[in-house]
């Protein structure tokens, strides 16, 4: 416990530091997906879509 006393940190400075326009993720892109069919299909794979197999889930 003494070490965590000595080597405490302010969480809000360190977030201040990297969310410059207030965002904590990144942008949207605008793309729009049928994210529940996604989802089953990584499960039946086991693995994570490819780009080329995400886009197979793209709304138009």
């Amino acid at each position: 416990m003494l070490t965590m006393d000595r080597n405490t940190v302010n969480l809000l400075e360190n977030i201040a530091g990297y969310a410059k326009d207030d965002r904590l993720t990144e942008a949207s892109d605008g793309k729009q997906y049928e994210w529940r069919k996604m989802i089953e299909a990584v499960k039946t794979l086991g693995r994570p879509l490819t780009d080329e197999e995400a886009e197979q889930y793209h709304i138009k």
